[in-house]
């Protein structure tokens, strides 16, 4: 081959260069090399031409292929490009050297510029270095921070932990490995946080959950969990999470959170049985599984050693399990721990095997509730409000659950704390609603027994009301032999209004009984003495007078002072409202009130009544008194105790009023 023949690899884009001799003095470089290399002097040995651009000698190499024939290959092997200072950045080449011979035996060179792909080699091995580095550093980190660490597989399943989840729980590492940590879990734990775990990988998002976990003492802590995904290559190949106790942490979010729900339910309600009510709904379940609020009588005038009796009016339960009836009352003796508990102002703790309390705990009927539940344990807590004990609070729990905990009782005991001001207001309310009740309750005589005449009486107070209604009704015999009945409501629903509606109606008793005047006048008379006595009162009144003019003939003489008309009903089936000595409302400067006249037929029913038998809300009066016209016309010759207790049972009410009703039968001239 000539020199021709050499200068064809000129062009070519692979640098190539030959050798001749055991010199190895270089006879050729194309373009390509000298544009790689530089242009070195030719007919040196290839060791001096290329000097320093040759990071190491390479003399062994050529030998052994101009000696054996046999090719070689240097694979990236640093160059310094032509032309460059020392601190030019190298490139690196791909050689490939094998025996020529050109006249004398020598050695060609074919070399590859490869330093692009050197380089984007090293790019991926540093971020693959630093990947593992920075690995390093978490799991370091980790290790070091944490309580519990431990690694999933890619599927979820726990293949390492650090010996603080075996410290923690007791559980050995082939008991916690895969799923079975799981089973150190609150029972009602492990659903969900299956769940939240299974979600989370679905979607690969770090996780956070918390969860209570059984230690080798037997009870309950909080752990919160954190993990997160480990992905290679766009894929998930294992999780790393931590877990820490925060136990502390979640008592006093609880114990924050159950004093800002008992403060928000406290200021909802005025009433002591709703309150309460609210209040046993914040400890039951977070605190307890079931509860029951017991309210005390005054005590002070009780003989000593003699049985007390407390009234149940509030309860909750968990759910699944029977609840309590809300109300009822309940005795217990001296020596019980419920009056233990009472007469020392402190909390009381019992524990017992489930469903079997002892039997001088509590009242019956609560330690039959803690029998059928399952109960293990009880708190009883007296509630002390201005400096008395008010009520007292029993607080149950049971199934695995643990007894209250010191820092659980004195939650429980400073949530009633934090309630005390709504509690005092409503204590002070209940008791005004007592007297009120009572004061009430005592001006609704029994009618009087008439030998001729037959009169019912009923009252029914809101099962919803809070506050004590204004109703009232009367009857008694006047001196001139005629019967007077009389109902009314004044307006207000306190102490107030009940002592107003006591003096109205013992004015009016008086006036009636004094004067022998018609209706009218005497409701006049009334009007223009409330000026006086009651000046800011209002009140509706039905007055009337029952006679007997002649023997077996009866006629009724009336007024009506702003209150639904009477109701008069035949014993054939008729029946009208009597409208005709309609006047305005007591406690209206009105000097005049009209009387009417009725006859009233054998058999005939003159229905006296309050509103809250007609008036629904958003209905006019009207239809209420139709509906009750219609009814009663149904029941004219029914007893008259029928035909009262009927009206009350199947009119539909509101249940948000006091209903008070008075009625007077003639006698049946055809029996």
């Amino acid at each position: 081959m000539g020199w021709l023949a050499l200068e064809a690899f000129d062009p070519a884009p692979v640098a190539v260069a030959l050798t001749i001799g055991p010199e190895h003095r270089l006879v050729y470089t194309n373009l390509a090399y000298r544009a790689f290399v530089g242009d070195r002097p030719l007919g040196e040995p290839i060791g001096e031409a290329f000097g320093a651009a040759a990071k190491q000698d390479y003399g062994e190499l050529f030998d052994r292929v101009l000696a054996t024939g046999e090719p070689a290959t240097l694979v990236e092997a640093p160059v310094r490009p032509a032309g460059a200072g020392a601190e030019a950045a190298e490139r690196y080449f791909s050689f490939s050297l094998s025996r020529f011979t050109h006249e004398r035996p020598g050695v060609l060179v074919v070399a590859v510029d490869v330093t692009e792909q050197v380089a984007a080699v090293a790019r991926a091995d540093r971020a693959i270095e630093e990947q593992r580095r920075s690995r390093r550093r978490l799991e370091s980190l980790v290790w070091m921070n944490a309580q519990v660490v431990w690694v999933t597989d890619a599927d979820g399943g726990v293949t390492e932990s650090s010996g603080g989840w075996e410290q923690i729980t007791g559980q050995s590492r082939e008991d916690f490995l895969g799923d079975g940590w799981k089973q150190a879990l609150h029972p009602d734990d492990r659903e969900p946080t299956t769940r939240s775990w299974d979600e989370t990988r679905r979607q690969v998002r770090p996780w956070h959950h918390v969860y209570r976990v059984r230690t080798q003492r037997g009870e309950y802590r909080h752990f919160e969990v954190r993990s997160a995904p480990v992905v290679e290559d766009g894929a998930v190949v294992e999780w790393i999470g931590t877990c820490f106790d925060v136990e502390q942490e979640w008592c006093e979010r609880q114990r924050r959170d159950l004093l800002d729900s008992a403060a928000a339910a406290a200021a909802e309600h005025t009433a002591l049985s709703d309150m309460f009510a609210a209040l046993v709904g914040v400890l039951v379940p977070a605190l307890a599984d079931g509860c029951g609020v017991h309210l005390l009588p005054d005590l002070g005038d009780r003989p000593a050693g003699a049985p007390i009796t407390v009234r149940r009016i509030a309860t909750a339960a968990s759910s699944g399990l029977r609840r309590q009836p809300p109300t009822g009352e309940e005795r217990f003796t001296p020596d019980s721990g419920f009056a233990r508990a009472l007469e020392r102002r402190r909390p009381l703790q019992r524990t017992f095997p489930p469903g079997r309390p002892p039997a001088d705990l509590l009242p019956r009927s609560t330690t039959a509730w803690l029998t059928e539940s399952g109960a293990t344990s009880v708190v009883l807590m007296p509630v002390v409000v201005d400096g008395a004990v008010a009520a007292m609070v029993t607080a149950a729990r049971r199934g695995d659950r643990d007894p209250m905990s010191p820092q659980d009782v004195a939650l429980m005991q400073q949530i009633f704390e934090h309630t005390h001001d709504a509690l005092s207001a409503a204590v002070r309310f209940h008791r005004t609603q007592q007297v009120a009740l009572a004061l009430q309750h005592g001006l609704l005589a029994e009618p009087p027994e008439h030998g001729d005449l037959r009169i019912v009486a009923r009252y029914m107070a809101s099962p919803a009301a809070a506050e004590v209604g204004g109703d009232w009704y009367d009857s008694f015999v006047l001196p001139d032999g005629a019967t007077a009945v009389a109902i009314g409501d004044v307006a207000g629903h306190d102490l107030a209004a009940a002592v107003d509606m006591s003096r109205l109606r013992n004015m009016l008793r008086v006036l009636t009984a004094d004067l022998l005047a018609p209706p009218g006048e005497v409701l006049r008379r009334l009007n223009n003495a409330m000026e006086t006595v009651a000046p800011d009162a209002t009140a509706t009144c039905v007055l009337a007078r029952v006679e007997e003019p002649e023997p077996g003939r009866w006629r009724l003489n009336y007024a009506v002072a702003g209150h639904p008309p009477p109701l008069l009903v035949t014993s054939a089936g008729g029946a009208r409202f009597l409208q005709e000595a309609a006047n305005p409302l007591l406690g209206l400067p009105f000097e005049t009130y009209h009387s009417a006249t009725e006859p009233l037929p054998p058999g005939s029913t003159l229905l006296l009544y309050t509103d809250g038998l007609v008036e629904h809300p958003g209905e006019h009066l009207d239809s209420g008194l139709d509906r009750l016209r219609r009814r009663a016309r149904t029941l004219a010759r029914r007893p008259l105790e029928q035909l009262c207790d009927t009206l009350l049972d199947v009119l539909p009410v509101t249940g948000t009023d006091d209903i008070a009703m008075i009625a007077v039968r003639t006698p049946d001239t055809f029996l």
